[in-house]
C-alpha cells in the first residue's frame, strides 16, 4: 500500500462564521440525510454522472462526503463546516462536492470506506473522501474540526492542502489512486483458500468467541460495545445442537445485561445502536431499524430456547416500539431515529431526580430511582440514563418493600414517565423505507407471529410484504428505497436476500403459497443478477449496475448481515423445499470459500456461520397435510411452533391443494392419513413414519412430548 499523498497546510481562512440558507441540488432528493444538507451553502451534488462530468470538465477533484441521518458526528461536522460560509466557499472553489446517504448507496460507501481504512487504519462517519474526476480516491478521513485543534488539522487546512496536491503534485496523487484501486479490488475479492466444511469449525468458533467474551458485563471485547445479535444467535444454535452450556451462558449473560442497560430504552422499548462503555450503560442514542430487527429476533429465540419470560418481554416491548414509532401507515418500516434532539445527544431520554418526583410523587419516585440507578449527580452529563444496575428483588429488600410493590411502582412509572417524555422535542426520524432492512424486521415479526401465536404480528408482516412487493418492485427487480410515495435506486444483493428470507419466514407462518412463490422468484433473480461463477459467490451490485471503480463485494457480517450470508441461508432453505440441488451447490461454494475465515474470525461472520451450522446439522424437513385452522392441524403445529428449532424447514398444504404440491416438492405425494392432519419428518433423505399424533411428532423432533390431548 502506498503512503498517503503529502499535504502542505496553508493558513486557515479567517472568520467565516456566518450561515446562510439557499437550497442546493439536494432539495429534490428523498433521502432525509441529503435533505438535511439541502440548505447548506455548499454546492452539493447527489452521487451521479452530473457531478463526475463537471469534475472532468473543470479538472477538479471530487469531495465525496458520506453519512446518514442519525449520525451524531455527521450533524456536528455539518453545523461546524458545511453551514460555515467561508468553509463552504473553499469547498465550492476547490472541489466538486458530492453528498451520499450511505444507507441509500451502500455500494459507494463500501468502496470509499475500504479506501479510507487502508489510508488511516480506521473508518467511520462522516466519511470524507477526495477523488480524481473518475471517482478514484486518493485521500480521505472521517471527522475534521472547523479549525486546528491540538494535533488535528482543521478542515480548511485539509481542503487547501489536498487541492494544492492535486494541482501541483498530480503524479503523486495518481500514483496513490492506482495503489488504492488495487487495494480495494483485492479487498473485495481476496484469494482465500477453500476449506472443507468440517463440524469442528463450529467448535473452533465457540472457543474463539469464549476467549473474547466479557465475563463481567457480557458481550465481546471492550468499549465501545456492540450487541452482536448474529453471534448470539450462533451460540444459541450451538447450545441447541450440542448442549454446550458455555455457549448458552454467554448468550444469557449478555442478553440479561443488555436488557438491564441504558442501551435498552427502559421506558419505550427498543435498543440504541451500541454502548459507549463496557457496561451497556451509556448508549450512542440513535436507534436503527436493523438493530431492533435482529435483537428482537434473538430475544424471541432465547425465550423459546430457555423459557425465560424476561426475553419474551424484551422482544414484545421492542415490537411495540417499532409498531408505535417506526411503522408507516402504508406498511413499511422506517430506518432510524436520531441520537440528538434540540442539538444535544440523548436529551430526549435522560432525567433528573426532580423531574421524576414531579411526575410520580416522592414515595414512588424514591423507589424507582433506586431501581433505575438515578442519582443527584447523574450518570450522563449531570442527568440520568435509566438502567437496572441491580435485581428488582435486591432493590426491594434494601428499600423495605415487597417485590410486588416495587414491580407495581416501576410499571406505573414506565407509563407515566413515557407519557411525559412524549411531550419533549422528539429526536429526528429517518422515514425512508429500505428494502433490506424491512426484510430483517418483517422476518422477525413473521417468526414472532408464528412462535408466539400473535395474529397482530402476522398482520404487520403481511402488510409489510404487500407494501414492499407492491411499491419497491418493478417487474422482477427490487428497488432499494421508498419515501413519501417515491421508490428509486436499483436493489442490492442484501435487498434481494433479506427480503427473500423474510418471505420464506412469512410462508412458514401463514402457509400462503404466494409468499413462497415470491421468495423463490426473488432468489432466482438474485442468482441471475449477482452470482459470479468465477468468483464462487455474489457481488453486491447487479451485473447491469452503474460502473464504480470496482464492483463491490462484501462477505463480512457487520451491523447488518452481508448479502452473501443471507443469500446462502435462503438457497439452503429453498434446496430443501424444492429439491433443486443447484441452490445448495451455490450455497456450498460460498461456504467453502470462507470456511477457514469463519472458524478463525467468527465475530466477522456471525450470519454466515449460522448458515454453516444449518447446512452441517442436516436440517429437518417438516411437511404437514391438513386444514390449517383445524384442531388436529393446530395440535401438530403447536409442537413445531412451541420449541426452539433453528435447523428446519416447514411446509403445509391442504389435502386438495395441488398448486402447493406442485410449487413445493417437499409437499408432493404426502397424504392425510385416515382424513386426519398428518406430519412427515425427513432428514438426510430419510423419513420417519408419517404421524397424526402430536406426541409422536415431538419424539421425532427430539422434543419433550406435549401433554396428551383430552
Amino acid at each position: 500500500m502506498a503512503g498517503r499523498v503529502a499535504t502542505r497546510v496553508a493558513a486557515a481562512p479567517p472568520g467565516g462564521e456566518g450561515r446562510c440558507k439557499v437550497a442546493n441540488r439536494l432539495a429534490g432528493e428523498t433521502s432525509p440525510y441529503l435533505l438535511q444538507h439541502a440548505d447548506n451553502p455548499v454546492d452539493w451534488y447527489p452521487w451521479g454522472e452530473e457531478a463526475l462530468a463537471r469534475a472532468r470538465a473543470e479538472d477538479k477533484p471530487l469531495l465525496v462526503s458520506i453519512g446518514y441521518s442519525a449520525c451524531h458526528w455527521c450533524h456536528v461536522m455539518a453545523h461546524e463546516s458545511f453551514e460555515n460560509l467561508a468553509i463552504a466557499g473553499l469547498m465550492n472553489e476547490l472541489f466538486v462536492n458530492v453528498k451520499v446517504d450511505r444507507e441509500e448507496r451502500p455500494d459507494v460507501d463500501h468502496v470509499y470506506m475500504t479506501a479510507v481504512q487502508a489510508m488511516t487504519g480506521h473508518g467511520g462517519w462522516p466519511l470524507n473522501v477526495f477523488c480524481t474526476p473518475d471517482g478514484t480516491p486518493f485521500y480521505g478521513g472521517t471527522y475534521w474540526p472547523p479549525e486546528d485543534r491540538g494535533r488535528m488539522p482543521g478542515f480548511p487546512r485539509i481542503l487547501q492542502a489536498v487541492a494544492e496536491a492535486y494541482r501541483e503534485r498530480r503524479a503523486d496523487v495518481e500514483q496513490q489512486g492506482v495503489a488504492l484501486r488495487e487495494h480495494i479490488a483485492q479487498a473485495m475479492a481476496p484469494a482465500l483458500p477453500r476449506g472443507e466444511l468440517d463440524p469442528r469449525l463450529l467448535d473452533q468458533a465457540v472457543e474463539v468467541l469464549s476467549s473474547s467474551f466479557d465475563r463481567r458485563y457480557g458481550g465481546f471485547g471492550g468499549a465501545p460495545k456492540f450487541p452482536q445479535p448474529m453471534t448470539l444467535e450462533f451460540l444459541l444454535r450451538r447450545y441447541h445442537a450440542s448442549g454446550d452450556e458455555q455457549a448458552l451462558a454467554m448468550v444469557e449473560f449478555t442478553l440479561d445485561h443488555m436488557a438491564r442497560g441504558g442501551m435498552y430504552d427502559q421506558l419505550g422499548g427498543g435498543f440504541a445502536r451500541y454502548s459507549v462503555d463496557e457496561r451497556w450503560l451509556v448508549p450512542h442514542f440513535e436507534k436503527m431499524l436493523y438493530d431492533n430487527a435482529q435483537l428482537s429476533r434473538v430475544y424471541l429465540h432465547a425465550h423459546l430456547a430457555t423459557g425465560k419470560p424476561l426475553y419474551r418481554r424484551i422482544a414484545e416491548e421492542t415490537y411495540a416500539y417499532v409498531q408505535r414509532e417506526m411503522l408507516d401507515r402504508a406498511g413499511g418500516f422506517y430506518s432510524a431515529q436520531d441520537a440528538d434532539s434540540e442539538g444535544h445527544e440523548g436529551k430526549f431520554y435522560v432525567w433528573t431526580p426532580d423531574e421524576i418526583a414531579a411526575v410520580l410523587g416522592p414515595e414512588d419516585a424514591a423507589l424507582v430511582e433506586r431501581y433505575w440507578g438515578v442519582t443527584e449527580g447523574g450518570n450522563f452529563e449531570g442527568r440520568n440514563i435509566l438502567w437496572v444496575p441491580r435485581a428488582l428483588e435486591a432493590v426491594a429488600e434494601e428499600a423495605g418493600v415487597s417485590p410486588e410493590r416495587l414491580e407495581a411502582a416501576v410499571a406505573r412509572a414506565k407509563r407515566e414517565l413515557f407519557a411525559v417524555r412524549s411531550q419533549r422535542v422528539w429526536p429526528g426520524r429517518d422515514d425512508k423505507v429500505l428494502t433490506a432492512w424491512n426484510g430483517l424486521m418483517m422476518r422477525s415479526f413473521a417468526e414472532a407471529g408464528r412462535l408466539l401465536g400473535n395474529d397482530e404480528y402476522l398482520r404487520v408482516a403481511v402488510a409489510n410484504a404487500t407494501f414492499v412487493l407492491g411499491n419497491l418492485r418493478q417487474g422482477d427487480r427490487l428497488l432499494r428505497t421508498w419515501r413519501n410515495g417515491e421508490a428509486k435506486l436499483s436493489g442490492y444483493l442484501e435487498d434481494y436476500a433479506c427480503y427473500a428470507a423474510a418471505l420464506l419466514a412469512l410462508y412458514e407462518a401463514t402457509f400462503e403459497l404466494e409468499w413462497f412463490t415470491e421468495a423463490r422468484a426473488l432468489a432466482d433473480t438474485m442468482l441471475d443478477l449477482f452470482w459470479d461463477d468465477a468468483l464462487g459467490g455474489f457481488y453486491n451490485t447487479p451485473r447491469d449496475h452503474e460502473a464504480l471503480i470496482v464492483r463491490p463485494r462484501d462477505f463480512y457480517d457487520n451491523a447488518v448481515p452481508s448479502g452473501n450470508s443471507v443469500a446462502v441461508d435462503v438457497l439452503l432453505r429453498l434446496a430443501l423445499l424444492t429439491g433443486e440441488a443447484a441452490y445448495e451447490r451455490r450455497a456450498v461454494q460460498v461456504l467453502e470459500g470462507l470456511a477457514h475465515a469463519m472458524g478463525q474470525h467468527p465475530l466477522a461472520f456471525g450470519e454466515l456461520i449460522q448458515a454453516l451450522d444449518f447446512h452441517l446439522a442436516g436440517p429437518r424437513e417438516i411437511a404437514l397435510v391438513g386444514e390449517p385452522e383445524a384442531a388436529d392441524t393446530q395440535a401438530l403445529l403447536a409442537v413445531v411452533n412451541g420449541a426452539y428449532l433453528p435447523n428446519q424447514v416447514l411446509a403445509l398444504r391442504r389435502p386438495d391443494d395441488r398448486a402447493a404440491e406442485a410449487a413445493i416438492p417437499l409437499l408432493a405425494e404426502r397424504d392425510a392419513l385416515d382424513g386426519r392432519a398428518t406430519a412427515y419428518v425427513c432428514r438426510h433423505a430419510v423419513c420417519e413414519l408419517p404421524t397424526t399424533n402430536p406426541i409422536v411428532l415431538a419424539e421425532q423432533l427430539n422434543l419433550t412430548p406435549p401433554a396428551p390431548l383430552p
